[in-house]
């Protein structure tokens, strides 16, 4: 059996008015299997379908790279965005 893709996220742009509550910034980046508690509650909900999409061979419609997606954080006050991609396992 192959093994399970690596999962990472990556806090890659900002939209909102003001910095985020739980301190993330552009550029910061969790490994999906062993940091995915440093990652803000809110955040992690809304990637978590997408993770396993990616993980167990699917991908978003309209990307351009199968390995990659872009969600953002639900908070209309932060708006950060985010990137998850998949590496082989």
């Amino acid at each position: 059996m192959p093994e399970r893709p690596r999962i990472t996220i990556t806090l890659v742009d900002r939209k909102g008015p003001r910095g985020c509550h739980r301190g993330h910034r552009v550029g910061d980046s969790f490994d999906f299997d062993t940091e995915r508690g440093k990652l803000c509650p809110m955040a992690m909900h809304v990637a978590f379908p997408y993770v396993d999409i990616l993980r167990y061979g699917g991908s978003m419609p309209g990307t351009d790279d199968p390995n990659v997606c872009l969600f953002c954080c639900p908070d209309a006050d932060v708006i950060n965005v985010f990137r998850i991609e998949r590496h082989a396992g």
